[in-house]
C-alpha cells in the first residue's frame, strides 16, 4: 500500500489530453473550453470557476457544450459563473440559459458591475487545470496543470467574488 502523504500523485487521466503552456488564437480558445468541459465531465471535477466581462465570444450556448455540461452535472459538484454582466449571456447563449434553469442548485453566479470590461480576468479555473485569456482581443492565453498558477488564478477569481454580487438568477418569481 502506497503513503499519500509521500506518494506524489498520478495526474488526472483525462486532463493529461490538456494542453499546458502559452497558446494563441480566438478559436484555440474557443477549443479549448469545449475540450475543457467535456474533460470535467469524463475526469468528475467537482467545481469549476468560469470568469469572463459577459462570456460573449465562449461556446457556451453550442450542443456539444451543453452535452458535456448535462454528462458533469451531478451532486456535490459546483459551477460558479463570475461575470461584469450577464445580458450578453442571456440573449447569445439561450441553450445555456435553459441548461442553467434545470441545474440551478449547482450553479452559483454573480455579477462584479463595477469592475471594468479588461480588469476582470477571462478564464475557466477547476482544482485540475487553468486557462486565462491574457489578451482576449488578440486570443493569447495560458493553459496550465500547475498547482502555483491554479492557486494564483483561485486567489485573483476569489478577490473579484468577494466584490461581486447575486445575479443571473435560474428563476425570476413574480407575483
Amino acid at each position: 500500500m502506497t503513503d499519500p502523504l509521500t506518494t506524489p500523485p498520478t495526474p488526472d487521466a483525462a486532463a493529461t489530453g490538456l494542453p499546458d503552456g502559452r497558446l494563441e488564437g480566438r478559436q484555440v480558445f474557443v477549443d479549448l473550453v469545449r475540450q475543457a468541459l467535456a474533460t470535467a465531465a469524463d475526469a468528475g471535477w467537482s467545481r469549476i470557476v468560469l470568469c469572463d466581462a459577459d462570456f460573449a465570444d465562449w461556446p457556451l450556448g453550442e450542443r456539444e457544450v451543453i452535452d458535456s455540461l448535462n454528462r458533469w452535472a451531478r451532486r456535490g459538484r459546483t459551477l460558479q459563473l463570475l461575470a461584469a454582466d450577464f445580458n450578453v449571456l442571456r440573449l447569445s447563449h439561450p441553450r445555456f440559459v435553459q441548461w442553467r434553469v434545470t441545474w440551478g442548485h449547482l450553479v452559483e453566479a454573480q455579477a462584479c458591475g463595477s469592475a471594468a470590461s479588461a480588469d476582470l480576468p477571462s478564464a475557466l479555473w477547476s482544482p485540475h487545470w487553468t486557462l486565462q485569456r491574457l489578451d482576449p482581443v488578440r486570443g493569447t492565453l495560458v493553459a496550465s496543470r500547475s498547482a502555483e498558477r491554479r492557486v494564483a488564478l483561485q486567489e485573483q477569481l476569489q478577490q473579484w467574488w468577494l466584490k461581486s454580487t447575486p445575479s443571473f438568477p435560474a428563476s425570476t418569481l413574480g407575483l
